[in-house]
């Protein structure tokens, strides 16, 4: 059997390659293509039904990044062992390559379109995630289906001041920006990532610096599908159409959506007058087939799309009545929660989060178990989008990729104003609850994550606050408007929605989705300098609640206290089987951990009260201490015996505590002095060369006063 297998070589310019191979692999796929870098591949197919279904006036696509486990010469976790649902990883890297191909299809192909990306073989300095979106846009250029790429996906970092494509993994430890920027040969229109408190400038540098790798990769693609024979893509007719009924609806309805627009209503009520135009009309046109009524909803939204717009870009005047640069009324609450670790509700408009802390132990920690990034995680932030947030009727069937795509976000906001693993032993859990929702809650989550983190006492380094900038645009290109805190409307009807999020030193954030070609890096930076001014402003708005971390930590949130043992004597303190440390756990109400960290055991003490600390202390100390010539100790009665008791002063550690030393007075026989099990403070009076314990008791005790 005779395969047509075609390659293309990607140069990196620094003696680093990546592979594009077709015709090998999935033939039966529309298009297929395996990525390699190193030791790293990936599997990228893409199907697409021949036909749209009846009804749909959307691009059904969907988007599945999978790991499997092998790549990493690695078998599953969890009952199954098998590859189960994605991860938030795969989610998160799935929505990456969403995002950028979703703006390339045709507006109107609307067939069922699959692309499936799966790593198959990993190098484990090789991050897959940034060579996803180049894997499926080269899937796309293979095939006949009709797509306006082809694009691809790169990472940038500023590694000891130098801006990098695609580092390693071990590289990135010492990035101050990373971003994942997507974009075709003549326009970027996604970025994400996060970075040290960045100016706007260095920002823009580092995505020009990423769009110039991404034209080699979209040229190199190109001579791909010229190779392949796919340059003529498949014909379709997936929209009805209908002029006259679209030229009467602009003449009847226009004015009337544009005053509406005008009137600064509330969501409701303008949502309400909108439905109200539209119904009246299609009342209007009598008995018509549902083809008909479905073109005239499609055409009346056309309306409602033109009129908002045209009234930004003629009037410089938005839905609620703002001006482009105004940010909605803010106010914000620290401690609403009494129970909680920490609290914060922070309100922007019709945005509102209500987000809570929480500090655990090492124990609760999350176990990361994918097939390329496993380890732990002590910062998790959670975000929940329940249905009456929106006054929407909505089963709750747990995290959605919406939910795991904002929480990212907020998370890699956050987390880099945390203190350093050494300043925190916490394991800290923030969770947003967004209550309501119009415009941007991601960016709420990360203002109430600010303030519920310093309610809880957690030492941030400086308060972070978000924004979420809209960009609205003529058909021409010549005329715009950047838009700040924009509305859940705006979002829908605008060309971009670019979320910046900060410190007042810079920015630590970005996520930047762009609907249109041919943003100028012009825009760009004065989107970026507008939103800068709105970050600030809501920052000092959080400052009028709380300004700086408080001072110590909530009564009722637990300690933690971490003290370092030797080495040797971790088991002892584990005992056999977790037998000492469980009974220590359970007579104190302490959670106790152990790590080993090189020469020395790293113990954590985690509990809700000082005594049970304590406690747990004082019995770890016994067990990795030494005895102490002339030391006092709490000891117990192990054994008794006719000459006297043995006595328990550390784990292991027994010492005799002779029949003569017990009192100054004289005892004939051990007869019911002690019982097994008794407590008894005893003083180590010497160690003899055998490594034996001498004890007294006498010895902590006054002496009698002499009778005449």
């Amino acid at each position: 059997m005779s395969l047509n297998v075609i390659k293309k070589v990607i140069d990196l310019g620094d003696g680093r390659t990546i592979e594009i191979e077709t015709g090998k692999l999935a033939k039966q796929a529309d298009g297929s293509v395996v990525i390699k870098q190193g030791d790293t591949m990936l599997l990228a197919t893409v199907v697409s039904s021949p036909e749209a279904k009846e009804g749909v006036d959307f691009l059904p696509l969907s988007v599945d990044y999978q790991e499997k486990y092998a790549a990493t010469g690695r078998i599953p976790g969890g009952f199954l062992r098998r590859e189960a649902r994605l991860s938030d990883y795969e989610v998160l890297i799935s929505r990456l390559v969403d995002r950028a191909l979703r703006p390339l299809f045709p507006e109107d192909y609307h067939a069922d379109t699959q692309v499936m990306i799966s790593l198959i073989s990993a190098d484990k300095d090789i991050m897959p995630d940034a060579l996803a979106g180049l894997a499926a846009s080269a899937a796309l250029s293979v095939s006949d289906i009709p797509f306006n790429g082809p694009i691809s996906e790169v990472r940038v970092a500023k590694i000891d001041g130098q801006l990098v494509i695609n580092p390693t993994l071990s590289q990135l430890a010492n990035a101050t920006l990373e971003f994942i920027v997507a974009g075709s040969e003549n326009d970027i229109n996604m970025v994400e990532g996060e970075s040290a408190e960045i100016q706007e400038a260095e920002l823009v540098e580092a995505i020009k610096f990423a769009h110039n790798a991404i034209k080699d990769h979209c040229r190199v693609q190109k001579e791909l599908t010229a190779e392949v024979g796919k340059t003529e893509k498949r014909t379709y007719n997936h929209e009805h159409s209908n002029e006259e009924l679209k030229k009467a609806i602009y003449a009847a309805t226009y004015d009337q959506v544009y005053a509406i627009a005008a009137s600064a209503s509330a969501k409701e009520e303008r949502a309400a007058k909108f439905k109200a135009v539209r119904d009246a009309y299609i009342e209007t046109l009598g008995e018509i087939d549902d083809i008909t009524k479905g073109l005239a909803k499609k055409y009346y939204h056309d309306v409602e799309y033109d009129a908002i717009r045209n009234l930004v870009l003629d009037e410089g005047k938005r839905l609620d009545g703002r001006n482009t640069k105004q940010i909605r009324p803010i106010w914000s609450e620290v401690g609403y929660l009494p129970s909680a670790h920490g609290s914060a509700v922070f309100t922007r408009g019709e945005t509102q989060s209500l987000t809570t802390v929480t500090l655990g132990a090492k124990d609760d920690e999350q176990m990361i178990d994918g097939a390329f990034i496993n380890g732990y995680n002590k910062f998790l932030l959670h975000y929940n989008f329940p249905g009456f947030s929106t006054g929407e009727v909505r089963p709750n069937r747990g995290a959605g990729r919406r939910e795991i795509g904002h929480g990212n976000l907020a998370m890699r906001s956050l987390k880099r104003v945390l203190p350093a693993d050494d300043e925190n032993p916490y394991t800290i859990r923030v969770v947003s609850d967004i209550l309501e929702s119009n415009g941007s809650s991601s960016m709420a989550t990360v203002c109430a994550g600010t303030l519920a983190l310093m309610d809880a006492g957690v030492k941030i380094s400086a308060p972070v606050s978000g924004i979420a900038m809209g960009l609205i645009t003529n058909e021409g290109g010549d005329k715009y408007a950047i838009l700040s805190d924009i509305l859940g409307d705006e979002d829908h009807l605008g060309d971009m929605d670019f979320k910046v999020t900060g410190t007042a030193k810079g920015i630590v954030a970005v996520q930047m989705d762009l609907k249109i070609n041919g943003l100028s890096y012009e825009v760009l930076s004065n989107a970026l300098d507008q939103a800068k001014e709105g970050r600030l402003h809501i920052l000092g708005e959080m400052a009028k609640t709380i300004q700086a971390p408080r001072e110590d930590y909530k009564p009722h949130a637990p300690r933690i206290i971490t003290i370092k043992i030797d080495k040797e004597y971790i088991g002892a303190v584990i005992g056999p089987g977790g037998k000492i440390i469980q009974e220590m756990q359970r007579e104190t109400g302490a959670t106790i951990s152990i790590e080993e960290v090189g020469n020395q055991g790293i113990v954590q003490i985690f509990a809700d009260n000082k005594e049970a600390i304590d406690k747990a202390v004082t019995r770890i100390k016994n067990i990795a201490s030494k005895p102490e010539v002339g030391e006092i100790y709490e000891g117990k009665v192990k054994s008794i015996m006719p000459f006297g008791a043995f006595v328990e002063i550390m784990p292991g550690k027994d010492g005799l505590l002779h029949i003569s030393e017990i009192d100054h007075k004289r005892f004939e026989s051990m007869d019911g002095i002690f019982q097994v099990g008794d407590e008894v403070r005893v003083k180590l009076l010497d160690i003899d060369k055998q490594g034996k314990l001498k004890l007294s008791r006498k010895a902590l005790l006054p002496k009698p006063e002499a009778t005449n």
